[in-house]
């Protein structure tokens, strides 16, 4: 196929690759997402084929739960049994016949990531996702495939936009690091000196650098969370002035899950001149300018159907996939991990898919994959583009520093994860890239991050949650194919 910009890219999506190909991929679209669709809308399937060469037929109910909490992982696909026919409930959705599994373009050379990601879609219950890399400073992977909607069954395109949960944290730390580079705030100075009135409550000794490494003990307000005080910024600064800190600061990790963002909003108007909100900040200072489809601050004017809707597990599915211990803890109202989350399902709207102009800075962000690895890849690659200085960007690469207690995570209950910086660094039970690399993960499977010494800026985001805390299957084979063939 020619390659009208002359960078020998390998295209995909049209019925070219090896391990769907022809009559392959035909049964693919149609059995694959035919499938999806029945499993999730109730339909009842009609399955033929053979067992011991005895044909058989039956039909078998299938329906779909939405999960209470958190992440989860796609129904597999169905194996040899050929769809006959199928009784849709009223109101139901057709999947268009000509949806295909992967789209866009990977350089010579990457083509296993391509090979990867087609595989999540026949090997590990891949929904709809995009996934996108940058290496030293060339985009040579940029694929997108499935349905963005399982109601519906509407394709993923190439502009199609999610929200990533928690990999928003990586966006807002780049904002915190921009502010940085102009010598607007020191990670070593103490929160109130920029924000007098957060040193009530025993808050006064509490770094820059505490408070964005979840060291701060602020992981949960006591006062409720809603729209209306998320919405008004100085009402909203005068609930986290006076929360008390759980334990003393500096201490003890704990993942503070939607309360960091709120902190780092408030810090960030108290040194801009502008005073702008953090999501404001990220749309002028780095999104426009990069030219990047990535939101903070989803405004009206993005139409619905850029809009990718999140498939969330059954129950079963992350009982499996969390484990009891965790289930447990996470929906026990009192434990941390319950409070730390509060405020999480703010993101959403029952109308317009992702609420719009509302700022969660640690879990509201929506976007593309190209858009959050190409942030990235400015990161990774000395950014010249936004005027970062390499004195910041060494301290992003550095090593965590930890608490006096140590790493263990008071949230999580776990000892693989470190934060630095408003950043997860790779670790050895939660690896990405190198030990320099940073980045942040979303709950449901995205990834964005960093690898300073490989130059790399990647981004996995997906619409079908995944049920694992350390790295989801599917982004993880992405990664281990990227790492592969550098």
């Amino acid at each position: 196929m020619s390659d009208p910009q002359g960078v020998g890219v390998d295209r995909v999506g049209n019925g070219d690759h090896r391990a769907l190909r022809g009559n392959d991929l035909a049964e693919f679209r149609t059995t694959h997402y035919r499938a999806k669709w029945q499993r999730r809308s109730g339909a009842k399937i009609r399955r033929s084929g053979r067992i011991g060469g005895t044909k058989f037929n039956k039909y078998a109910g299938a329906s779909h739960r939405d999960g209470v909490f958190g992440p989860g992982t796609g129904d597999a696909p169905l194996d040899d049994m050929r769809l006959a026919t199928a009784e849709k409930p009223p109101n139901s959705h057709e999947p268009p016949a000509d949806v295909q599994a992967v789209h866009g373009e990977v350089r010579p050379g990457y083509e296993a990531i391509r090979e990867a990601f087609a595989d999540n879609f026949t090997k590990r219950g891949e929904l709809g996702a995009a996934c996108c890399i940058y290496h030293r400073g060339e985009k040579v992977v940029d694929l997108w495939g499935g349905i963005r909607n399982k109601d519906t069954c509407e394709p993923w395109e190439r502009d199609t936009m999610v929200l990533v949960y928690s990999a928003t944290k990586g966006l807002s730390a780049m904002v915190m690091a921009l502010a940085h580079s102009r010598g607007w705030l020191d990670y070593e100075e103490c929160v109130c000196r920029y924000w007098p009135e957060f040193a009530q409550q025993g808050k006064q000794r509490i770094t820059v650098r505490q408070l964005l490494s979840h060291q701060a003990g602020l992981y949960a307000l006591s006062e409720p969370l809603d729209r209306a005080l998320v919405a008004d910024l100085d009402r909203l600064a005068l609930v986290l002035a006076r929360q008390r800190p759980a334990w003393k600061p500096g201490t003890r990790q704990a993942y503070h899950a939607i309360t960091l963002g709120f902190y780092e909003g408030e810090l960030l108007r108290r040194v801009d001149r502008q005073h702008r909100s953090l999501g404001q900040f990220f749309q002028d200072e780095i999104a426009s300018p990069l030219g990047l489809d990535l939101f903070i601050r989803l405004p009206e004017t993005i139409p619905n159907s850029r809009l990718a809707t999140l498939a969330r597990p059954t129950i079963i599915e992350m009982l499996r996939g969390f484990g009891p211990r965790f289930m447990l803890e996470a929906m026990n109202p009192r434990s941390n991990i319950n409070r730390a989350l509060r405020g999480s399902e703010l993101a959403h709207d029952e109308t317009r898919i992702y609420a719009r102009n509302l700022e969660i800075p640690s879990g509201g962000g929506v976007g593309t994959a190209r858009a959050i690895a190409g942030a990235y890849s400015v990161f990774a690659t000395g950014g010249r583009e936004l005027g970062l200085r390499s004195a910041t960007l060494d301290l992003l690469a550095a090593p965590a520093a930890a608490p006096k207690r140590g790493f263990h995570d008071e949230c999580m209950k776990s000892d693989d994860v470190q934060f630095s910086l408003g950043f997860m660094k790779s670790t050895p039970g939660w690896p990405f890239g190198d030990a320099s690399s940073y980045g942040a993960p979303g709950s449901g499977g995205a990834l964005g991050f960093a690898d300073p010494k490989a130059g790399i800026g990647y981004a996995y985001v997906t619409s079908q949650m995944g049920t694992t805390l350390t790295g989801d299957p599917r982004d993880v084979a992405l990664r281990n194919s990227l790492y592969a063939v550098i």
